[in-house]
This record gives structure tokens, sequence and C-alpha cells, in this order.
């Protein structure tokens, strides 16, 4: 009788291999989902950025002033 290898023509390292790669290309996509979310919008506004200053914080001295342009 054939060998499962000859009738697929892959030897078992080869598969191994295959299904490592696979593996490796879901995680990676997984990361790039994870990515995609965290650096997305916020999707409520009424949250502030942690790094956002708070209001009672700033003082008249300091404001930063900025020119927005179209």
């Amino acid at each position: 009788m054939e060998s499962e290898d000859s009738v697929t023509g892959l030897s078992t390292a080869a598969l191994v291999a295959i299904a490592c790669n696979a593996l490796v290309a879901i995680l990676l996509l997984l990361l790039c989902l994870i990515l995609y979310r965290a650096c997305g919008v916020p999707s409520s506004p009424e949250r502030l950025p942690v790094l956002a200053p708070i209001e009672a914080e700033t003082q008249p001295g300091n404001e930063h002033k900025y020119l927005l342009t179209s």
C-alpha cells in the first residue's frame, strides 16, 4: 500500500511548517485587529483622553492656543 506522504507529496515536516505558518498568520491578523480597535476614535464623545488637561488645572498664563486652518 502507498504511504500517506506519497499521496499528498508533502513530508510531515512540511505539513507541520504549513500549520505553524497558518497559526502565525491568524495571530498576526488578531494583532492587527486589536491595534485597529485600540487606535480608533472613542465611541463615546463624552469621554476625554487620559492626557487631556482638566479645566480646573489649567492656569490662565499657561493656556495653549491652537490655530486651526482649513
